[in-house]
């Protein structure tokens, strides 16, 4: 994908008469932080997130939700 400046400088011309001036630096900004975000959801390391959630499901202290302390409980009682 080559662009020349006139291609550059349609699309600005294009962009300033769709959104304004002063909405156009806050569509840069928030365009920028949407690529930033993307580049590092891609270049994240995909074992860490396993890491987190074999950490999760280990944790017996802090259960995710109401029903696993209900179903843990119910076991505890049976048992007994």
């Amino acid at each position: 994908m080559n662009l020349g400046w006139t291609e550059i400088i349609l699309v600005g011309a294009i962009a300033l008469l769709l959104f304004g001036p002063s909405k156009l630096p806050s569509l840069g900004k928030s365009l920028g932080e949407a690529i930033r975000g993307f580049k590092r959801g891609i270049s994240e390391d995909p074992g860490t997130e396993k890491e987190v959630h074999q950490q999760i499901s280990e944790n017996k202290a802090a259960p995710l939700n109401q029903e696993t302390v209900q179903a843990e409980e119910k076991d505890k009682n049976q048992q007994s």
